[in-house]
C-alpha cells in the first residue's frame, strides 16, 4: 500500500486486479500533463507560504515605525506565526489522511487568506499577533498535503526531483516578494503589501479548486463514496491501467507507528540527536529570515536596501538547497551538515562585525542563505535515511515539530537582545552557536548499515 507523513513522504503504487486481488504495478517514469499540474500547482503553493511568511520580516522596519513597536514585541509577532506552523503541523495535518488531502488544502487556503485579512485590517499588535497565528497554522497545515501530493504524484523516478522543486517554491517566493514589497512599501504602506498576500491567497482558490486533485493514496485507502471511479480517472489520466476493485483496508500495527518506533531498535540516540539538530537549525534559520532586513536597517543600510538584502538571502536559500541535494548523492551527508553549518557560523559573525559596503553586505546576505538554508535542509533526507520505511513518516514529522520550538524561540530571542540594546557582533555570535550545535548533533548520528 502507500504511506504518508506530515512532512510529505508518501509512496502511492496503482494497483491491479490479480486473482481477485489489488496488485500495485509498476508506475511510468514519464511526466504526464496530470503530473506537471499537480506539482506547478503546489509549486506556486510553496511559493505563496513563502510569501505569507516572510512578508512579515520585509515590512517590519515600517511596522515597528509606525506603530512605535518594540523589538521584543515584534519578535513575538514572528513567532506567532511560527507557533501556528508547528500546531498545523503536528495537529490538523494529519487529518488529511481522514478527510483527503485536497479538503484539507483548500481549508487551509481559506483559513490564510482570512487570516491574512485580518492582518492587514489588525487596529494593534495583539489582533496582529492573532491573525500571525492563524496563518501559521494554515501554512503549517497546507505544507504537510501538499507534499504529500507532490511526492505521489510525480513518477517515481523523479520523486526526489519533484518534492526538492517544491521545497524551492518557499525562497522564490519569498524572493519576489521581497523585491515587490522593496519598491511598493513606501508609496502603499505595510498594510496594503499584507492586503495584497491576502488578495493573491484568496485568487488561488478557484484555481486550486478546479484543478488539484484529490490523493489517489486517500482514495484507494479510506475509500470514500466514489473512490474508484474517481480513483480510475486519475490513474487514466496519468497513463496507468484502472483499478477493477479497490484494494482491501489494512490496519497498520501498533508497534509500527508513533513515537515508540522512533526509540526502538537502537534508534533512541540518533532521535535525539536530530531533534536537537532541528531545534538548533530551526532556531538559527528563523532568526535569520525574520530578522535579517531589520538587523541590515541597525547595520546601516536604508529600508529599501534592507528588504533586498532580506530577499537575496533566499536567493542563496535557493542555491544552497539545490547545490545540498545535488551533492548529497556523493558524499556523506551528516559532514555535508556540519561543513555548511560551519560556513553559516562564519559568515553570520561576519554579516554582523565586519562593516562592509553594499555589495559586499548584500553578498554575504547571499551566502548566509546558501549555508544556513541549504545545511538545514540536509536535515530532512537524513532523517529519511535514519528511520525504516514504517516510522520514516512519524520521525520526519516529529523532526519538524519539535524542532519548531527553535522556530518560536529564535525571533523571540533576537527581539529581546535588540531591545536589550546587545551590540549586533553579539548577537550575530550567539546565533552562530546553535548552527555549530546542529552540525556537530547532525554529522555524530549514526545511520543503519542497511542505508
Amino acid at each position: 500500500m502507500a504511506s504518508y507523513s506530515a512532512t510529505g513522504s508518501v509512496s502511492v503504487r496503482p494497483y491491479v486486479t490479480v486473482d481477485g486481488q489489488a496488485a500495485p504495478v509498476a508506475a511510468d517514469s514519464l511526466w504526464t500533463a496530470r503530473q506537471i499540474l499537480v506539482v506547478a500547482i503546489c509549486f506556486i503553493l510553496n511559493m505563496l507560504d513563502g510569501m505569507d511568511v516572510l512578508i512579515l520580516s520585509y515590512i517590519a522596519p515600517a511596522l515597528s515605525t509606525d506603530w512605535q513597536v518594540t523589538p521584543e514585541r515584534l519578535g513575538v509577532v514572528f513567532s506567532a506565526g511560527l507557533a501556528g506552523m508547528a500546531a498545523g503541523g503536528l495537529l490538523i495535518a494529519p487529518m488529511a489522511d481522514r478527510f483527503g488531502r485536497r479538503k484539507l488544502i483548500l481549508a487551509s487556503l481559506v483559513m490564510m487568506a482570512g487570516a491574512m485579512f485580518g492582518s492587514a485590517m489588525a487596529a494593534n499588535i495583539g489582533e496582529l499577533i492573532v491573525s500571525r497565528f492563524i496563518v501559521g497554522i494554515g501554512i503549517g497545515t497546507v505544507l504537510a498535503s501538499m507534499a504529500a501530493l507532490t511526492a505521489e504524484y510525480a513518477p517515481p523516478r523523479h520523486r526526489t526531483f519533484a518534492v526538492g522543486f517544491l521545497q524551492a517554491g518557499y525562497p522564490v517566493g519569498a524572493t519576489i516578494t521581497g523585491f515587490v514589497v522593496a519598491n511598493l512599501l513606501p508609496i502603499y504602506g505595510w498594510q496594503a503589501m499584507l492586503l495584497g498576500a491576502a488578495i493573491l491567497c484568496t485568487l488561488s482558490l478557484p484555481f486550486v479548486w478546479l484543478l488539484l486533485p484529490e490523493s489517489i493514496d486517500f482514495l484507494l485507502t479510506r475509500q470514500p463514496k466514489g473512490a474508484l471511479e474517481k480513483a480510475n480517472r486519475l490513474l487514466r489520466s496519468m497513463g496507468q491501467p484502472a483499478v477493477d476493485t479497490l484494494p482491501a483496508k489494512k490496519v497498520h500495527e501498533a508497534n509500527k507507528a508513533g513515537v515508540r518506533g522512533l526509540l526502538a531498535d537502537g534508534r533512541a540516540t540518533g532521535t535525539i540527536l536530530l531533534w536537537m539538530a532541528t531545534i538548533s537549525g530551526f532556531m538559527t534559520l528563523y532568526f535569520v529570515i525574520s530578522w535579517i532586513p531589520k538587523l541590515a536597517v541597525e547595520a546601516g543600510l536604508p529600508a529599501k536596501d534592507a528588504i533586498y538584502a532580506g530577499a537575496i538571502y533566499n536567493i542563496g536559500a535557493f542555491v544552497g538547497v539545490t547545490l545540498i541535494g545535488i551533492a548529497g548523492t556523493h558524499f556523506d551527508l551528516r559532514r555535508l551538515i556540519l561543513g555548511y553549518m560551519s560556513a553559516a557560523a562564519v559568515t553570520l559573525v561576519l554579516f554582523g562585525s565586519v562593516a562592509m559596503p553594499l555589495v559586499a553586505t548584500l553578498a554575504t546576505a547571499f551566502l548566509i542563505g546558501v549555508f544556513v538554508q541549504g545545511g538545514f535542509n540536509g536535515c530532512y533526507p537524513l532523517a529519511a535515511s535514519l528511520y525504516p520505511p514504517e516510522a520514516r513518516g512519524t520521525g520526519i514529522g516529529w523532526a519538524m515539530g519539535v524542532g519548531r520550538i527553535g522556530a518560536v524561540i529564535g525571533p523571540m530571542l533576537g527581539g529581546f537582545l535588540l531591545a536589550a540594546k546587545v551590540s549586533l557582533p553579539v548577537i550575530f555570535g550567539v546565533f552562530a552557536v546553535p548552527a555549530v550545535i546542529a552540525g556537530i548533533c547532525a554529522a555524530m548520528i549514526r545511520l543503519p548499515k542497511a542505508d
